[in-house]
């Protein structure tokens, strides 16, 4: 599925771009997480035109209807910040803490959408060490 080996490349540019430039790192880290979500969507033909729509829909059809931890949520939210921050803002710089924060929600929003869904997503732990499938 198209989504899911994005967000699998997205994860890994997060984790390759980390020591140098966190603001990258976090943005790749929060499209890792939205094509993730987007390949749980995806599967039942849902399409949104914005990420805040996105967002929204994790909250409403995936949190709050039990599918996903609350956690998974928070984290959703907290990268789409992140990435707000790291992309558009000029008073507030985006650390390699910061960064590598980001990228460690968006490993466990992957490995929540993989486990919802296992014969259908690869283990993300797998493609992070392979770069040859996806």
């Amino acid at each position: 599925m198209l989504h899911w080996g994005r967000a699998c490349r997205a994860l890994r540019a997060a984790g390759r771009l980390l020591p140098q430039m966190p603001e990258d790192a976090s943005s790749r880290a929060y499209y890792a997480a939205f094509h993730a979500i987007s390949a749980v969507f995806a599967l039942s033909g849902k399409t949104f035109a914005k990420h805040s729509a996105v967002e929204t829909a994790v909250h409403r059809d995936l949190v709050q209807t039990g599918r996903l931890p609350v956690e998974i949520g928070k984290d959703y939210s907290a990268l789409a910040r992140l990435r707000l921050t790291g992309d558009y803002t000029v008073v507030e710089e985006v650390t390699i803490e910061m960064a590598t924060e980001g990228a460690s929600q968006a490993l466990c929003i992957l490995r929540a959408v993989q486990q919802m869904y296992p014969d259908i997503f690869t283990d993300p732990e797998s493609l992070l060490k392979d770069n040859t499938k996806e």
